[in-house]
């Protein structure tokens, strides 16, 4: 396994970062924003990467993108389209932009008709109903209505990849959050002063910004891992990845968002510190596909 990007892929990543740099939102205010979230939509669908896997992309490169979007908060359907998109693949060559669906709610569905729906083997689509509440305040969820249309039949071992894939993919958006968060900390702490110094040179807070730093480069690791492994491996052997991936990122994402509303003191408490939408975003994507530990064949502390 060779873990290193190549220059396609660094590239991929770089052009997900200035996206999400330039367009995703820098304070609570701008989720609010309707002419950026317009520019944002059109971006992402110039791109293209909703459609990756049809394009033929490998794990990896969807993992790259969806950890840029995670780490700027990109609150426009991603998650939820290139899921949909591995899965319609197989049945239709249309390139439409669809939800999925996650137990009976379209996942990642702001602004989008249609769902996919996945039963056993076999795939129909919804249409997309009134949108329903949730934490997270990046990504929209909605009713799935009935009666659902019948698109057709995948085979066991491509139901099995795709379940991995989406594990994978909530994975490096939980990373992506995680490594947001923890930017969002560190620059708080190289400006914030008490006592005639800035917080980040007390080990109280250092220690605290050091720990994140391990606990996300731990995620990182096991991702790429994961991401090599969904094209590379089995299918038992890439789910297995996936969610090993899965129950490491959850743990360290929740602990690095938390620790960054920590590090911002009383002020990372209120509404306006972006802080908050981190782990609400964390907090989502650990419940997107989750696993749980007695799952897993190998033990994990």
């Amino acid at each position: 396994m060779d873990v290193r990007l190549t220059s396609e892929q660094q590239q991929l990543r770089d052009a997900a970062a200035k996206l999400a740099d330039d367009l995703g939102p820098g304070s609570v205010q701008d989720l609010a924003d309707d002419t950026r979230l317009a520019r944002l939509e059109k971006a992402v669908a110039t791109t293209g990467w909703r459609s990756l896997r049809s394009d033929g992309a490998s794990g990896v490169e969807v993992a790259i993108v969806a950890e840029e979007f995670g780490r700027g908060l990109v609150d426009i359907p991603f998650l939820g389209p290139v899921l949909a998109d591995d899965l319609h693949r197989h049945v239709s060559d249309d390139q439409q932009t669809w939800a999925v669906a996650l137990d009976g709610e379209a996942t990642d569905a702001r602004g989008l008709e249609r769902a996919l729906v996945l039963s056993g083997n076999r795939i129909s689509a919804g249409q997309v109903g009134a949108v329903v509440p949730g934490a997270d305040l990046t990504r929209g969820f909605a009713d799935i209505l009935e009666p659902f249309e019948p698109l057709g039949e995948l085979s066991t071992e491509h139901v099995e990849r795709w379940h991995a894939l989406a594990v994978l993919v909530t994975s490096a958006d939980l990373v992506g959050t995680s490594r947001g968060a923890q930017a969002l900390a560190v620059d708080y702490a190289k400006m914030r002063e008490q006592y005639g110094n800035t917080i980040g040179s007390y080990q109280a807070v250092a220690h605290l910004l050091a720990e994140s730093q391990a606990l996300i480069e731990g995620s990182v690791s096991v991702l790429r891992h994961a991401a090599w492994a969904l094209d590379q491996l089995p299918p038992g052997e890439a789910q297995q990845a996936a969610r090993v991936a899965k129950i490491y990122c959850a743990r360290a994402a929740r602990t690095v968002c938390e620790t960054a509303i920590q590090v911002h003191g009383g002020i990372g408490n209120t509404w306006e510190c972006l802080a908050h939408v981190y782990l609400r975003r964390a907090l989502t994507s650990t419940e997107l596909f989750p696993v749980r530990l007695e799952e897993m064949h190998r033990g994990l502390s």
